[in-house]
């Protein structure tokens, strides 16, 4: 199968990780490497991801000068005391330095990241975060609930029930789903409106490189362990539609570089994993159903005319009835308690779209 690459950019995203840990020519040498190799258009959106009290002046200026008008700072919190106890090194004082210089050098697009059941937080100090993050003014916001990873220090020493690195000072599951509840309606009202379901912006500001994710456009990744997703040519919509339909072919390929820099730079290939129609249209419910704005049913007919969706309509049923969707004419969309046990309801889908 032959992978249709896209030419033309309009969205790039430096991050995760801390691109901003690099000197400024390690910096421009990434982006005046894209442009050798892409055609980034002249309204593309360019993201930056930053540790707060990495944006040195020089760092700034390269950023400036390599384009960037988007930039993501990982806050996770306003509390000096629950950032330093997830090893993050600012204070808040670092944070709100970093907004004004930003925005003193003309970038006023900017995202804070926040983590709703850090070791030591509070309804009281989850409500300053959230306070702090709206006084802020910035147009975009991140909140995720905190993970348990059994990679991590944290996350093995809650599965071990110790008191290391602060573990015995994690909300428990029901506080931190009170907390993310709190960031959603805080935020809202603040006018910066959920549109996904870790995400919220005001008006204009929807992450666009973000949204290619959730609504299955193509992207491509750079570096170690960078993922992408890229349409076959054989069943690009634009060049064949009559073949982009037939089940078992595939439909797109998604594929991931090397986990271990040791094999990356040893120029391992990459791990591909071949996505026909049928798992296209199971993705189309898991990825398209964390949006706010919900599944067009429609549309997916239309697009995958050789599945039929019927077989959906007990589990759409249900799920409506269990109170974790809402059905709008054509729009299938998530509940707020939908939103809460999210993966329960894409599970059902996948279950439901396999058969």
């Amino acid at each position: 199968m032959r992978a249709a690459l896209p030419r033309d950019v309009d969205s790039i995203y430096l991050g995760g990780g801390t691109p901003t840990v690099l000197d400024s020519q390690q910096l421009e040498h990434i982006f005046v490497t894209i442009r050798q190799e892409f055609r980034l258009l002249p309204d593309a959106e360019i993201t930056v991801e930053c540790a707060p009290g990495t944006l040195t002046h020089a760092i700034l200026e390269t950023l400036l000068r390599c384009g960037v008008n988007r930039v993501s700072l990982g806050v996770q919190s306003f509390v000096d005391q629950e950032a330093a106890s997830v090893g993050r090194l600012h204070k808040r004082v670092t944070v709100c330095d970093d907004i004004a210089r930003l925005r003193a050098a003309g970038i006023a697009n900017i995202n804070i990241d926040l983590i709703a059941g850090l070791p030591h937080q509070t309804a009281d100090s989850w409500e300053f975060s959230l306070e702090e993050t709206i006084a802020a003014g910035v147009p975009h916001a991140s909140v995720y609930m905190l993970e348990v990873d059994e990679d991590s220090r944290l996350g093995r020493e809650l599965i071990a029930g110790g008191a290391r690195y602060h573990a015995h000072f994690v909300p428990d599951d029901e506080l931190t789903t009170d907390l993310y509840s709190a960031a959603c309606d805080r935020l809202n009202a603040a006018g910066i409106a959920q549109y996904e379901i870790s995400n919220f912006a005001q008006p204009g500001f929807e992450s666009r490189h973000n949204l290619k994710y959730w609504a299955r456009q193509p992207y491509f990744g750079f570096g170690v362990d960078a993922h992408s997703m890229l349409r076959s040519r054989e069943s690009a919509p634009s060049l064949n539609p009559r073949i982009q339909n037939r089940p078992g072919l595939p439909a797109a390929v998604r594929f991931s570089m090397p986990e271990q820099i040791e094999h990356y730079v040893a120029g391992d290939p990459p791990a591909l994993n071949p996505v026909t129609v049928q798992g296209a249209l199971e993705e189309s419910f898991f990825l398209g159903l964390r949006l706010n704005r919900g599944v067009n049913l429609k549309e997916l007919e239309e697009q995958f005319n050789s599945i039929p969706l019927q077989s959906l309509d007990d589990v759409i049923e249900q799920t409506v009835h269990d109170g974790l969707l809402e059905r709008s004419d054509n729009f299938i969309r998530l509940t707020a308690r939908g939103r809460l046990l999210s993966n329960e309801v894409f599970q059902r889908f996948l279950s439901a779209a396999a058969i």
